[in-house]
């Protein structure tokens, strides 16, 4: 799993590249909490246009860091996601929670 994180158009965004399961939320889940809690950004992105698979995994690693950012005063969109992504979003109702964009 690949991340990259950059600061543009008054939001930082992770750009995540790979999969999202079991084995791979941990270390998503170390390195995106390691950075909200120390740049405590307003508004904070993932961006999933680069996830080929995701998993049950994917939900809780989106949930636990909208928490993590409501506690910090942010708030996180979802950018890009993939239409499969985007349909188990919708099921598990996130969507409505999220700010979710096509772009």
């Amino acid at each position: 799993m690949k991340i990259d994180i950059k600061y543009e158009n008054d939001k930082a965004v992770a750009y995540l590249f790979g999969e999202i399961d079991h084995h791979s939320a941990k270390e998503i889940r170390s390195q995106l909490d390691s950075y909200i809690i120390t740049a405590q950004p307003e508004i904070f992105a993932i961006d999933m246009g680069g996830i080929s698979f995701m998993d049950s995994s994917g939900i809780g690693l989106i949930l636990g860091r909208s928490r993590l950012l409501q506690e910090c005063g942010g708030k996180l969109e979802i950018l890009n996601p993939q239409p499969y992504i985007k349909r188990v979003l919708r099921l598990a109702g996130i969507d409505v929670k999220l700010g979710m964009c096509n772009s």
